[in-house]
């Protein structure tokens, strides 16, 4: 049997995170340790260590899919993991962190009011309003909690959906961290030649 390691767990910090969202919108801060320690891992160590191992939400996936059954477990489509589609979810991707930002931005300038809402696939307004209490923080940091956890809550949604329809990692092989730190890694390559 194959010895645990600590990081065998994450996946109980993927449930975290959304559990912890759901009563109170200002832990959806707690999403940005899953957005930029790919990143440091990818721009010190030149791999892609955190994917392959760290990852909460692959072991989650893993976990449900896998281990629990829930997976179909049958081969995605060659092109979810093509270059061009890759490449363009992350665009399309970072369109809309960018446009969140921006909605975040707007708020901090008082161009417009604090939305207490989440948007799932991007489009589909859900009142979250129960998770904040007004002026508990500036609104901005508010906004982007709401917005944060939209992302976040998103892609698993649409990561969870591939899980079932094919294998239960299908998500990784699309997933936009996954896909700037495999960036990183081939510039990192390139520097030590």
């Amino acid at each position: 049997m194959k010895q645990r390691h600590w990081y065998d767990y994450l996946w109980l910090w993927s449930l975290l995170y959304f559990a912890l969202g759901f009563f109170n919108i200002l832990f959806a801060w707690l999403g940005m340790i899953d957005f930029l320690v790919p990143l440091f891992i990818a721009l010190i160590g030149g791999n892609k260590a955190f994917c392959n191992t760290y990852c909460g939400r692959g072991q989650l996936f893993q976990q449900l899919g896998g281990r629990w059954k829930w997976s179909r477990d049958v081969k995605a489509p060659r092109f979810l993991s093509s270059k061009w589609f890759r490449y363009g979810f992350l665009t399309f991707f970072m369109t809309m962190f960018g446009t969140m930002v921006f909605q975040t931005y707007l708020v901090a300038s008082g161009g417009r009011n604090l939305t207490e809402s989440i948007k799932l696939l991007w489009t589909i307004r859900v009142p979250w309003g129960w998770t904040y209490e007004a002026g508990t923080v500036a609104d901005w940091v508010a906004q982007y909690s709401f917005g944060f956890y939209s992302v976040m809550l998103t892609s698993t949604i649409i990561g969870l959906a591939l899980m079932i329809l094919f294998k239960p990692r299908t998500w990784c092989t699309m997933c936009p961290m996954g896909t700037m730190t495999q960036m990183i890694c081939k510039i990192k390559a390139k520097e030590k030649l």
